[in-house]
């Protein structure tokens, strides 16, 4: 068993999330304390900044300056959360054995064979006095994957931890969604459905100022457009079959933005749970519950819409004894022991790469680690 501390910043730029975990790397899981820090003001301003800047960045091309400030305000966050976990949990850096970076995504083109998760994993590795795994997605797509999702084979372990016989899918609603279905011989189908809570939380910001539609109440107070939603649900991904993935920017808000900003947020959510709803028609038959993840799934509004659409058996992760916030982070900790073990991060069925593929960047903190 390893002990294993996780980062993770997802797409909706919420914050960063921090989590130990204890792990054989395979289908043994102890979950440990966790922490999630939201990123101040001034530092969500650089993640968007940088985001935007990425957006005409070409491979030949030098890292555009607000990528590369972003990336080191960003990485000294993720300094400070690693610090204030340890310090909440009563331990030393000595006391973990390696940290699994994600970084943060501002580029996922895998049609070109480019991903970009931004975060310097030997400045971390200095300043946390602990061995850094980063760079988890660039083998796969170097390789012809999609780069994504990477989390599937967490899912899989804790499924196999909860004593999870019966099919089952697990949705996880973050700034972009996606689905694991883990079948009764452990078999995995992963994928990404659409956007999760990106399109929401920008439409929330754009017309309450607040980063998201806190309790789903601007869309509780709206109708949903169906005939804007049979707009959307026109693109051309969700018939795709998988393996597929996406990046935040692949879909906008315009379709809604002659909306009021209720009916516009209503017929977002919506758009978010059919995404889902469209997306399992891709895996190979009904699973026994749906586990709902990630942020999404503190939004009754979406809950709500997406029991009716799915027909029940919807329920958050709580219910099987996870914490549905710390998922992703717990997950690349765990992945973070796998590539130490030398084990695979991503699978044909999970990313669509031509053969398991092994990956991450080790970085070392130098002699003996920080008491």
């Amino acid at each position: 068993m390893i002990r294993a501390l996780g980062l993770m910043s997802g797409t909706s730029l919420d914050g960063i999330d921090a989590a130990i975990v204890e792990t054989d790397g395979e289908g043994v899981v102890r979950a440990g304390p966790s922490l999630s820090v939201p990123y101040k003001p001034e530092e969500r301003k650089l993640l968007s900044m940088a985001l935007e800047a990425a957006k005409s960045w070409e491979p030949d091309e030098i890292m555009p300056e607000e990528v590369a400030e972003a990336e080191r305000h960003f990485t000294l966050a993720n300094a400070l959360a690693v610090r204030a976990l340890l310090a909440d949990a009563e331990l030393k850096p000595a006391d973990i054995s390696v940290i699994g970076f994600h970084g943060q995504t501002v580029l996922h083109q895998p049609e070109r064979r480019r991903t970009v998760q931004i975060g310097l994993g030997d400045v971390l590795a200095r300043l946390t006095g602990i061995d850094v795994i980063s760079d988890f997605r660039s083998a796969d797509v170097a390789a012809g994957g999609q780069g994504a999702p990477l989390v599937p084979l967490y899912h899989q372990a804790l499924a196999r931890s909860a004593g999870v016989k019966e099919p089952i899918a697990i949705i996880n609603v973050g700034g972009v969604g996606n689905i694991t279905w883990v079948g009764t011989d452990g078999s995995l189908i992963a994928f990404d459905t659409g956007p999760g809570n990106a399109l929401i939380d920008d439409w929330a910001l754009a017309h309450t100022g607040e980063p998201l539609d806190r309790d789903g109440t601007l869309a509780l107070s709206g109708e949903v457009d169906i005939e804007v939603l049979e707009k959307l649900m026109m693109h051309a991904f969700f018939d795709a079959p998988p393996p597929k993935s996406l990046d935040r920017f692949s879909f906008s808000a315009e379709a809604v933005a002659h909306l009021s900003p209720a009916d516009g947020a209503a017929t977002l959510t919506a758009f978010t749970v059919e995404t889902i709803a469209r997306g399992l028609a891709h895996v190979p038959g009904v699973p026994s519950r749906f586990v709902v993840c990630g942020g999404g799934r503190r939004n009754p509004v979406l809950m709500s819409m997406l029991s009716k659409r799915l027909q029940g058996g919807v329920l958050p992760a709580e219910d099987l004894g996870w914490k549905g916030d710390d998922v992703e982070a717990e997950a690349f900790g765990y992945l973070a022991v796998r590539a130490l073990r030398g084990l695979p991060l991503s699978l044909p069925g999970t990313t669509g790469v031509p053969e398991p593929m092994p990956g991450g960047k080790l970085h070392r903190a130098g002699f003996g680690k920080r008491d």
